[in-house]
């Protein structure tokens, strides 16, 4: 069990009813969150990354099987996950931002930025002996629009910010179709942290993050009753990739 897993349990813990997403009659698995018969976790990836996710998850987002900040935390070994508090943040989550061998950056995009506020738009460099961790507000974009407003411990933080329309001169268009974004433009979490590994100088952990949230979307749409607008080749992409990586 990763971090993601550890909270999802600790929040279902305090609560009083059950929680009712979309498709609750689904039998799903307690890892990956998608049907029995869909399971994804015995293709679950590994990386080895420098660089660390923090998750700050908005109240009940943790337990929705449609997020997809626990595709990041399957993949990153170095990845925090803890509730969003306003007033009360976790000690724990204090003790990561300040710990020493972190340089933390807030991934949030640059036009709600204060004007004085450091803003990294293109590659990703730390101080020397320290490491990156990418702290991802994840929820609604009204969930997270709150939390990068009223999350005073994060203030002082530098930005890591792209636009979504275009990086490297190419056109990027999300291919999360399990939820409706308010705007067309907005990613996933996953999406967007994979942009970030790539800021990071980690492409191929980039393109491997890619890759397992195809298998997560294509398996997930499967399983419920909906269109599914994945990609029917997303396992087999996925293994080809691992196949090719393991070759060399």
């Amino acid at each position: 069990m990763h971090a993601v897993h550890r909270l999802f349990q600790y929040r279902k813990s305090l609560s009083t009813t059950v929680f009712k997403a979309r498709g609750q009659r689904v039998k799903r698995c307690e890892l990956c969150r998608i049907s029995l018969s869909h399971c994804i976790c015995p293709l679950t990836p590994k990386a080895v990354s420098n660089a660390g996710f923090l998750l700050l998850m908005y109240d009940t987002e943790v337990m929705k099987p449609s997020n997809t900040g626990r595709l990041i935390a399957d993949l990153i070994p170095d990845t925090f996950a803890f509730l969003w508090s306003r007033t009360e943040p976790d000690q724990a989550l204090l003790e990561v931002l300040n710990d020493p061998k972190w340089q933390p950056f807030v991934v949030f995009p640059e036009q709600y930025a204060e004007s004085e506020r450091e803003i990294v738009t293109e590659n990703v460099i730390c101080q020397p002996g320290k490491r990156p961790l990418f702290i991802m507000l994840d929820g609604s974009w009204r969930e997270a629009k709150k939390m990068f407003r009223k999350s005073p411990y994060l203030s002082q933080l530098p930005l890591v910010s792209f636009t979504p329309q275009k990086r490297h001169g190419e056109e990027i268009s999300s291919r999360y179709h399990i939820r409706i974004a308010a705007n067309e433009n907005q990613l996933a979490t996953a999406e967007v942290a994979a942009r970030i590994l790539d800021m990071a100088g980690e492409a191929e952990n980039a393109q491997l993050l890619d890759l397992w949230f195809d298998v997560f979307s294509y398996q997930y749409q499967k399983s419920v009753c909906q269109t599914n607008k994945g990609d029917p080749q997303a396992v087999e992409n996925l293994q080809s990739f691992m196949q090719q990586r393991s070759s060399f």
